[in-house]
């Protein structure tokens, strides 16, 4: 819990990794794919103020200790949701497996959400994974990789029909929560399969999923945001966002921020710190401070106490059903967490 100037914050971090990418995961034959992108991740961490940068060894992998401190000791962190990356084509175990973060989360009660994930391109041995994945872990959320290569597939799309069957046993098992990762390109992951023109057909179509859009489709802003407004059951998940632009980029940052504000609404935003890439602290931090920098910005919609604590984790606390306590809680007239219909005009 973060307390500033009297108020409190519950935060919960929807989008944080605990990954292994250390040489002796990687593929045979594949060590350039392993190597390339672990440091394209490392390069991104360089967008974060100074202190907070690591050498590219504890990158590859950090250990639980790290983990540990930096998200809940030092990060302010409440409740943090894994979401798994396999990317099994090019490290050994896994990158970042639903395995791996469950048996972290088994360590320390309450502390984490375990998602799972899944893969179209799988078939029935996937949705059987899925099944045992639900039932052992008790995911109510899965983050979708429509980018991740797979035996010499490049990319998936959320329309394509074999989703759908996907998207049905989903909502048969109450997973209800679809992170899909719809941002900043990664090497050697092709920049067209992170676009997010899949996203509405998907979302109009199962209306009892939320689909958060992780990275808000990064660069492509202004899709993401005039899609988002029309499906109400697609929210626009901040990691990369805040971690990425915040500190580095902070006129377009008010920009990201202003648009989202308006176009879908303070109730449908989420906080992700993107751990290992950055950590939370900082973030947190500097987003309770943080406000529009001028008057330029004068058409975009107020950010207020209320406007944050919805975003560092009241929303997200609503979608996974995570007891938040009374004093972090809003007042009355201070709107609805997670609420679906939130965009509005600017009438300041």
């Amino acid at each position: 819990m973060y307390e500033k100037d009297g108020e409190k914050y519950f935060v919960v971090d929807s989008h944080l990794h605990y990954w292994d990418a250390s040489p002796g995961n990687w593929v045979p034959g594949a060590e350039q794919y392993a190597k390339g992108w672990i440091e394209c991740f490392h390069a991104y961490q360089s967008l974060g103020p100074a202190e907070t940068h690591w050498a590219i060894e504890k990158f590859q992998s950090y250990t639980e200790d790290d983990l540990m401190k930096d998200v809940f000791e030092d990060g302010h962190v409440d409740v943090a949701v894994f979401q798994p990356t396999y990317l099994k084509e090019w490290y050994k175990e896994g990158f970042n497996t639903t395995e791996r973060n469950a048996a972290l989360g088994s360590k320390h009660p309450g502390k984490f959400v375990a998602n799972t994930r899944f893969d179209p391109r799988e078939g029935e041995a996937g949705m059987k994974q899925l099944r045992e994945d639900v039932a052992r872990h008790g995911s109510t959320g899965a983050k979708l990789y429509t980018a991740e290569w797979r035996e010499g597939s490049r990319g998936w799309k959320l329309s394509d029909p074999e989703a759908y069957r996907f998207f049905e046993l989903a909502q048969e098992l109450g997973v209800r929560n679809i992170h899909v990762h719809k941002g900043p390109t990664i090497w050697p992951l092709d920049k067209d399969a992170f676009d997010v023109s899949d996203v509405d057909h998907a979302a109009t179509d199962f209306p009892e999923l939320n689909f958060i859009v992780e990275h808000v489709g990064l660069p492509r802003i202004e899709d993401f945001c005039f899609m988002a407004t029309q499906e109400p059951n697609v929210y626009a998940g901040l990691s990369v966002v805040i971690g990425g632009l915040m500190h580095a980029r902070p006129k377009f940052f008010a920009k990201v921020m202003g648009e989202l504000l308006f176009w879908v609404g303070e109730d449908k935003m989420t906080f992700g710190s993107d751990y290992g890439i950055w950590e939370p602290r900082w973030q947190i931090e500097g987003f309770v401070d943080w406000d529009y920098p001028n008057d330029d910005y004068s058409d975009y919609p107020a950010v207020t106490t209320a406007t944050k604590k919805k975003i560092l984790g009241l929303n997200a606390a609503k979608l996974y059903g995570i007891e938040v306590p009374a004093e972090c809680a809003l007042d009355d007239g201070q709107g609805t967490p997670a609420a679906q219909d939130d965009s509005q005009l600017v009438t300041r």
